[in-house]
């Protein structure tokens, strides 16, 4: 190989895998129809569980490097569901979760840890009762794949615990609360990549 073919043959590396580094990642909205946020927390001597089925925004995700991705979500306060209507109307009251002003709960991820090419652990600002705090959720990434509809989704899972009482909810400092301060949330997250994205392929 002469030195003109070598110097094409490294320039041409080069560019293929600065072309590899600078990927963008891939950008699925949320599916609200498919996505849930399950929440449970103890009730007087047992537990209480339920979900809010209103989740909207984007993940984007580097699959080579999960570090580099991102999400941002909203959870629509009003779609709580308990499985008993009289039930969640009672928790959207003001002693509860007072819907009529804080109709929104809001996630914003800040930095992402990868632990391999499916695990890793969020940080992120989370906003819940007028109050932002920041917030740690493990993660997997489930999969990718076609749906029957010939569209390209994603499935995502995330868990964390929060406080009521760091978001400004009473109910726990109560003397003999019937509910628990402590409340776990199981995120089940599947995301559409727009039909815009899908037509660049």
């Amino acid at each position: 190989m002469n030195r003109t073919n070598f110097k094409l043959s490294i320039l041409g590396v080069a560019l293929l895998f600065s072309g590899v580094a600078s990927a963008a990642p891939e950008v699925y909205k949320i599916d609200a129809t498919h996505s849930f946020a399950n929440w449970s927390l103890r009730h007087v001597v047992s537990r209480a569980s339920g979900t809010f089925n209103d989740i909207t925004g984007n993940v984007s995700i580097d699959r080579a490097n999960l570090a580099n991705s991102s999400v941002d979500a909203k959870i629509n306060v009003l779609s709580v569901n308990s499985g008993f209507a009289k039930r969640d109307e009672h928790i959207k009251e003001k002693d509860y979760l007072d819907t009529a002003k804080f109709a929104e709960m809001r996630f914003v991820s800040t930095k992402i840890e990868a632990k391999s090419n499916t695990e890793g652990v969020m940080t992120g600002t989370f906003t819940l009762h007028g109050v932002t705090k920041e917030i740690t959720l493990p993660f997997k990434v489930l999969g990718f794949g076609l749906d029957p509809w010939g569209g390209e989704r994603s499935g995502f899972e995330a868990h964390t615990a929060i406080k009521a009482s760091d978001y400004g909810f009473g109910w726990a400092a109560k003397p003999n609360a019937p509910l628990g301060d402590d409340i776990e949330i199981t995120l089940l997250i599947e995301g559409v990549k727009p039909a815009a994205d899908k037509a660049k392929k």
